[in-house]
């Protein structure tokens, strides 16, 4: 059974268990067949967890490679409850059991162990860390509870941005609006679209989603990009967003909807699909229909590309990639997934050849903090190590997808920016390339998609 660090005492004594942590070591050993196994990454055994139920002492059935990233270990589930030093859950016996796709840390990893780690204990404290002139950038987000259609048709309350953004040390976000809200649903655990929209519907729903972000920039004090340099002068002082849509659905098929949204709400980022496969493309999620980008989804791409628009293929399929690769004359944002070398059936995750074709158009690919995948802000940088081995670092970007994810985030709001930017410097980025992928590359992507 896999094993939730939030409930070490389900399992029976005796049973086969698999759980996935951080590996703990005394000594300068890199491979050990004892160890500590956390549910966080630690700055060094000094930081041992003080409380011994938090923890799981692993006993290999042979010597185990302690790397800094996470471990999946199956073995024997022991609970003791006479071990001197207090530790009461074991696993004997352990093995790795990496899950799939997982080829662990490459050239980073001997960076990101001793006194480099402490800085993380200490970063929200210590507020944004200074990564150079870029601003810092998210590139996908539903900040303020704009993107659900019943807040939204209920006018409720905004949640805050600009004081988190502030205190975080984020510049600037992409807010985005969800073109295809009303025609998806969770089912059996998925986002699935359960009916197909009137006529006129998603059109009608998009015009009073672009009011709503409008309503919250005003509402919060907020700058709207509408200029690569309205993007460069951003900062956490002064946030600032880039008026987005998940989804071109608003669209329906007609191209001039596109510069109505480009010239009455300043729309500067769009994202071809989401969760129903639209008049543009096929998606991730669902069985392709297109064989990848529609020829309207071509039309769309040009368009963006004289109005000055950056386009996203995020959710799109692989076919639809790379033929948006083939039309797009300005590089392509992927503005949240994660990296995978076999993504799963439905998976929103993406291989390397998936992500190879963005960054052979200049583009940057957003990593997103699902917890399932990047338990915590150390994870995450260790996943953005691992892009940044197959793409390059100048294609590596934030997408957190803030109150958009189904699950939970390990960016709770952007106060949690600098454990991030911390985690990255641990993981042996300088800090010229942390600002890049925190920011610096959506910038130049920005601006080369926007310049005539």
């Amino acid at each position: 059974m896999r094993v939730a660090w939030d409930n070490l005492a389900e399992p029976a004594d005796g049973a086969v268990a698999s759980l996935t942590g951080y590996a703990l070591a005394l000594g300068a050993a890199r491979s050990v067949s004892n160890f500590l196994l956390v549910p966080e990454l630690q700055c060094c055994a000094v930081h041992a967890p003080a409380d011994p139920t938090g923890a799981v002492e692993v006993f290999a059935a042979l010597p185990i490679a302690v790397r800094a990233g996470m471990l999946r270990l199956t073995g024997q589930w022991r609970v003791r409850t006479d071990d001197p030093t207090g530790w009461r859950y074991q696993l004997h016996d352990a093995r790795p059991a990496d899950p799939p796709g997982w080829r662990g840390v490459t050239r980073r990893t001997a960076l990101m162990s001793g006194p480099l780690m402490c800085l993380a204990v200490a970063a929200r404290a210590a507020g944004p860390l200074s990564l150079g002139a870029t601003p810092t950038i998210d590139i996908h987000s539903h900040a303020g509870n704009i993107a659900s259609e019943r807040r939204i048709r209920a006018g409720a309350d905004f949640s805050p941005i600009a004081a988190p953004m502030r205190q975080g040390g984020m510049a600037a976000i992409c807010l985005a609006i969800v073109a295809d809200s009303a025609t998806h649903r969770v089912i059996d655990g998925r986002i699935r679209p359960f009916r197909d929209p009137a006529g006129g519907e998603l059109y009608n729903y998009g015009m009073l989603a672009f009011e709503r972000v409008h309503q919250v920039v005003k509402s919060e004090g907020l700058r709207v990009v509408a200029t690569a340099a309205d993007l460069a002068a951003a900062t956490s002082s002064t946030p600032s967003v880039v008026i987005s849509a998940e989804g071109a659905d608003f669209l329906e098929g007609r191209l001039d909807r596109l510069d109505e949204a480009y010239q009455r709400w300043s729309l500067r980022h769009l994202q071809l699909t989401h969760y129903r496969v639209n008049e543009l493309g096929d998606i991730q999620t669902e069985p392709p229909v297109h064989g990848g980008l529609t020829d309207f989804g071509a039309e769309v791409i040009r368009r963006c590309n004289r109005l000055g628009i950056v386009v996203d293929v995020a959710h799109g399929t692989l076919d639809l990639v790379k033929r948006a690769a083939s039309v797009s004359t300005k590089p392509l944002v992927l503005s949240h997934t994660s990296l995978t070398t076999r993504p799963g059936p439905h998976s929103r995750q993406i291989s390397p050849e998936h992500a190879m074709a963005i960054a052979a158009t200049g583009g940057v690919i957003g990593v997103w903090p699902v917890v399932d995948i990047y338990p915590n802000p150390q994870a995450m940088a260790v996943g953005m190590a691992r892009l940044a081995d197959v793409v390059g670092v100048d294609h590596v970007g934030l997408g957190t997808d803030l109150r958009g994810l189904v699950g939970a985030s390990a960016i709770r709001d952007y106060t949690d920016l600098p454990l991030l930017a911390a985690a990255l410097l641990n993981v042996g980025f300088s800090q010229q390339d942390a600002g890049k992928i925190l920011g610096g590359n959506y910038a130049r992507v920005f601006a080369a998609s926007l310049a005539l």
